[in-house]
């Protein structure tokens, strides 16, 4: 079977986040090692393709396009969670600061905010936002940390 892209299944009209769920992770990889903390409604885990180190995404479970899509008392979760896994963020990657961003790119975008540390050596400003990704290193120490503060 070909393995299809992120860009072909939008093409077809199918959301990526959600083949990758229905396919066993087969579009982005497991990403079990990454996740942070998870509900019902919503996970949080890091990126394998991070802008910076720590770089995280909180997405909804369900496929909503965007963040006008959302039911309300979600929304309000998401971002009050956003909110607390922002400062979790900022103590134990040492980031002067963090950005919160969500997009909508297209027709077949799954709802979702990414969170993305800017350190003190860095500049300020949007370019952050489409700084060059990265390879994803494992930080196992700063992973239980974030994992702890979370599951209080």
């Amino acid at each position: 079977m070909e393995k299809l892209t992120p860009a072909q299944l939008v093409d077809k009209g199918i959301c990526p986040t959600c083949y990758d769920k229905e396919h066993n992770h087969s579009l982005y990889g497991d990403n079990t090692n990454k996740m942070l903390y998870e509900n019902d409604l919503f996970e949080c885990f890091l990126v394998g393709n991070p802008r910076a180190e720590g770089h995280m995404v909180i997405s909804s479970k369900k496929h909503y396009k965007d963040m006008m899509a959302i039911p309300n008392d979600l929304c309000a979760e998401v971002f009050v969670f956003a909110k607390k896994v922002m400062n979790v963020l900022k103590s134990v990657y040492q980031a002067e600061s963090v950005y919160l961003c969500t997009m909508c790119d297209g027709p077949m975008n799954h709802f979702h905010v990414q969170l993305i540390p800017r350190y003190d050596f860095e500049k300020r400003g949007s370019k952050n936002f489409v700084k060059p990704r990265k390879e994803y290193v494992e930080d196992k120490e700063k992973i239980a940390k974030i994992r702890k503060v979370l599951s209080d």
